[in-house]
């Protein structure tokens, strides 16, 4: 995450929402040798993901500028939005990249919307999701981005929720229930090679809490990955308490490239 927001609690970002369609339509239309201040300033001038009015065109513009280092660790995404990767494939890495500015929705998913689904929680409301982020105030090392009012709050957990379920983990309208999620195999080993380029040895990929944002435990981890050894696409053995892990690809970028080849 990029150091000086990793811990920003924002309003603004989360209100307009992820912005899939938008982000999708900008980024497959960027042109890779301008720096990104070049193609918002274009995107500004040309509008070429069909913003309803200025207004919201500025918006989204605030808003890529602010997720996004399209010159260096999100330039990945970009690629295979230009090369017209699948959007169900496209999504997931969408939600990665996104969070790893975003500190609310990455610690929304990670440290309570997870919890909920392991606990079997049926219904959720903004009710709810309010009580979560009345528990970041008192946090340690958590930055407030401007003073929050009540309606504030509300729109801000009726916002986590909707991104939720944007990204298909989530279902219904006032009250949200946990959707039947799939994260496609593409999407997995992107993934795989995001998580091993940060941390430390085969068991901290496969118990990374960055899974949980898929609603993926350890198990769940664990069986894909034996799936995708047996059709060769990585190899995972486990013998005992020694665990070996080899990723066909050195990092995700090299995994991202392969894929829009």
């Amino acid at each position: 995450m990029t150091q000086g927001r990793s811990r920003v609690v924002s309003s603004f970002t989360i209100i307009k929402g992820s912005l899939i369609d938008e982000t999708y339509a900008a980024f497959s239309t960027w042109d890779l040798t301008l720096p990104q201040t070049d193609n918002l300033q274009r995107i500004r001038e040309e509008n070429p993901i069909g913003a309803r009015s200025q207004n919201w065109l500025r918006d989204v513009i605030f808003v890529l500028s602010r997720r996004f280092d399209t010159d260096g660790r999100d330039r990945p995404l970009v690629e295979l939005a230009k090369a017209r990767v699948d959007r169900e494939v496209w999504k997931p890495l969408l939600l990665w990249h996104l969070t790893r500015d975003e500190f609310l929705v990455r610690d929304f998913l990670v440290n309570w919307l997870y919890l909920r689904f392991i606990e079997g929680t049926y219904n959720l409301g903004s009710g709810d999701v309010a009580a979560y982020l009345g528990t970041l105030a008192g946090r340690e090392g958590v930055e407030w981005s401007g003073a929050w009012t009540a309606a504030t709050t509300g729109r801000v957990a009726s916002g986590l929720l909707r991104m939720a379920a944007d990204f298909g983990l989530l279902t219904g309208g006032t009250m949200r229930r946990f959707a039947s999620y799939h994260l496609p195999e593409a999407s997995f080993l992107y993934l795989a090679h995001a998580i091993a380029e940060s941390e430390v040895g085969v068991g901290q990929l496969v118990a990374s809490p960055e899974w949980h944002m898929y609603l993926l435990d350890r198990d769940d981890v664990e069986r894909q990955l034996v799936h995708l050894h047996q059709f060769r696409k990585l190899h995972y053995e486990v013998a005992g308490s020694l665990t070996q892990l080899t990723l066909p690809y050195r990092t995700a970028a090299d995994y991202a490239r392969e894929l829009v080849a």
